[in-house]
C-alpha cells in the first residue's frame, strides 16, 4: 500500500455565510486521490470515497477533524473499501451514495439521485447523475465554491472506462459536467493524467493549448507533483472526451463518420483510448 502524502489543503469561503470550506487532498493506494471536505463553522467533515480507511484516519487525526459523512461516487472497491472500517472507528456516520447502486455501497444510509440537494454545514451540494463508468455514478457539486467531486466520471484530460454504461449515457453525463461554469475546480479520483495526455496528443495534435498543457503536466510529474485538481474551462478546451462534438480533428483521427451522432462519436473515442498503446 502506498504511503499517505498530503497535498496542500485549500480553503474557500461559502458565499452568503461565514463558513470556510477546507479541502484536503492526499494520495491513497497506488494512484487514487483521497479527499476530506471540512466545514470550519459546523465542524462537519466528509470523506469523498474511501480507498483506504487507514490513510483517511491518519489524515483526520493530523488535522484533529472528526469524520461525519462519507460521499461515495460509485461502488468500485477503491472508492468504498474503507466505508465499514471508518464507520467502526467513528461511530454514527452519514454514508451517502448513488441510489442505483445502493445495494453495492457498504453501510450506505442515504441514497441519492440526479437533482437531489444535500448540505455539509451551510454548504449546499447538488447531486449530478454522471453514470457511464458505472451505471449509477454520481458527482457532488458545490455551486457556491465552484467545486465538483466527480470520482471516475471525468479525469484531467480523460474520463473513466465505460464498464457498465452506454455511450449515450456516458456522453449525456459528460455534457452535464461540461455545462458547469468554466471556473469550476474538478476534483477527480486518480492520477492518470500523463497517460491521458499521450492519447489526447495523438487525436488532436494541432490543439496548441493542449500541447502547452502537456508540457506543464510533464514538468509536474517529473517533480512528482499532482496534476489534480484541474480547471473545467481548461478541460473543455483540451480534454478530447469533452470535445468530440466540436473538434473536427478528433473526429477525423478517430474515424468518426459524418453520419455518426455525438454519442456514437464519444463511444469511438472511448474505444480508441481503450486500445491506445502510445
Amino acid at each position: 500500500m502506498a504511503s499517505s502524502t498530503t497535498i496542500a489543503d485549500t480553503t474557500t469561503t461559502c458565499a452568503g455565510t461565514n463558513s470556510n470550506l477546507i479541502v484536503a487532498q492526499f494520495k491513497c493506494l497506488d494512484d487514487n486521490y483521497g479527499y476530506l471536505i471540512h466545514d470550519e463553522k459546523s465542524g462537519e467533515t466528509a470523506a469523498v470515497d474511501t480507498p483506504c480507511a487507514t490513510t483517511y484516519q491518519a489524515e483526520l487525526q493530523k488535522r484533529n477533524w472528526k469524520l461525519s459523512h462519507i460521499f461515495n461516487t460509485h461502488h468500485h472497491w477503491d472508492h468504498t473499501g474503507g466505508n465499514n472500517d471508518l464507520k467502526s472507528i467513528y461511530g454514527e456516520l452519514t454514508i451517502l451514495g448513488p441510489k442505483v447502486e445502493e445495494n453495492k455501497i457498504p453501510s450506505i444510509n442515504v441514497s441519492l439521485a440526479q437533482g437531489d440537494e444535500i448540505t455539509l454545514g451551510q454548504n449546499s451540494i447538488q447531486i449530478l447523475d454522471v453514470g457511464g463508468h458505472t451505471t449509477g455514478h454520481i458527482a457532488y457539486y458545490f455551486p457556491n465554491q465552484n467545486k465538483v467531486f466527480c470520482g471516475d466520471a471525468l479525469f484531467a484530460l480523460g474520463c473513466g472506462k465505460m464498464f457498465e454504461g452506454t455511450p449515450q449515457q456516458f456522453w449525456t453525463s459528460l455534457q452535464r459536467l461540461r455545462d458547469l461554469p468554466d471556473e469550476t475546480t474538478v476534483y477527480c479520483a486518480h492520477e492518470y493524467t500523463m497517460g491521458n495526455a499521450k492519447f489526447a496528443k495523438s487525436v488532436e495534435p494541432n490543439n496548441l493549448e493542449l500541447m502547452e498543457r502537456v508540457q506543464e503536466i510533464e514538468s509536474l510529474r517529473k517533480q512528482n507533483l499532482p496534476t489534480v485538481p484541474s480547471n473545467l474551462g481548461l478541460e473543455k478546451r483540451t480534454n478530447p472526451f469533452l470535445r468530440v462534438d466540436v473538434s473536427q480533428e478528433i473526429r477525423k483521427n478517430v474515424n468518426i463518420k459524418d453520419g455518426d451522432d455525438d454519442a456514437t462519436a464519444f463511444g469511438k473515442v472511448r474505444s480508441a483510448k481503450d486500445n491506445f498503446r502510445g
